[in-house]
């Protein structure tokens, strides 16, 4: 079943968000719409900001000038930890390191935070933990530590762990990045399906293919600026900004357009 209905109403809303540290100036007035049941990618070059974009989102970074609010939660001006703990419950965020309890199982690092947080008790939680290992395929693993896992084994923990605790949206920081190239399927395939079901999922990916497929709205960015966004059949196919379509030329392999001649031996 979907997560949850599309309605006309954004759940996630950034408005002229800026942010500098000291005189870097790393957010130049973003303007970001994510509505519900949406899968919206954001890519970029290194360093354009992408993943303090999530990061502000879920309140870990607090930026100098803007909004943004997520459902009816006015982020910008959370102050306590109690408020803000309060949203990351909502907010479910997948780094790109696994961040797993190295001296907890598997299932152990899933019940903890709805037991703790939640309140659920340990059998009911025990249940949720096992229905989320199961679907994304490591049932089998509940009593592992996190050490004997592969890099994949632990993103997939680390997404189903976030599921735990029933989010609105999750937010995924370059969840592969840290992966070898056979097991980054077995993590894409967990997030496509996530988005198949409804799930509200923002990513900062350099996946341009996953990135093409799954998303409903891209968002290019660069030196801090969104550069443009839309339907990413649009972006990837007949991007209308020349800067965002030299990334994506050099992102997917396919060099510039033959009439540039910067890559004559493509042309040939």
């Amino acid at each position: 079943m979907p997560y949850a209905e599309p309605s006309s109403s954004p759940l996630v809303s950034l408005r002229d968000i800026h942010l500098s540290f000291g005189s870097n100036e790393v957010l130049k007035g973003i303007d970001i719409d994510i509505q519900r049941g949406q899968a919206v990618s954001i890519i970029g070059p290194s360093g354009s900001g992408k993943s303090t974009i999530l990061r502000c989102i879920t309140g870990l970074i607090r930026p100098q000038s803007g909004q943004i609010r997520v459902g009816a939660t006015q982020v910008d001006q959370l102050h306590t930890e109690a408020e803000l703990i309060a949203l990351r419950q909502r907010v479910g965020f997948v780094f790109q390191q696994y961040n797993l309890f190295p001296h907890l199982t598997v299932l152990q690092n899933l019940t903890l935070a709805p037991i703790r947080v939640l309140g659920l008790d340990r059998q009911r939680a025990g249940r949720l933990a096992r229905d989320l290992l199961e679907r994304v395929r490591l049932a089998h693993k509940a009593d592992a530590y996190p050490g004997e896992l592969s890099g994949g084994q632990q993103q997939r923990v680390a997404i189903a762990r976030a599921l735990a605790m029933r989010p609105e949206l999750i937010l995924f920081d370059e969840v592969t990045s840290a992966l070898d190239p056979e097991t980054v399927g077995e993590v894409l395939t967990v997030i496509r399906e996530l988005t198949q079901d409804g799930m509200t999922c923002v990513l900062v990916t350099h996946e341009m293919r996953f990135a093409e497929e799954i998303s409903d709205e891209v968002y290019f960015t660069e030196a801090g600026n969104i550069v443009e966004h839309g339907p990413a059949s649009r972006i990837f196919h007949h991007p209308a900004n020349p800067r965002t379509r030299i990334f994506l030329e050099r992102s997917l392999g396919q060099g510039p357009l033959p009439s540039r001649h910067l890559h004559p031996a493509r042309a040939a």
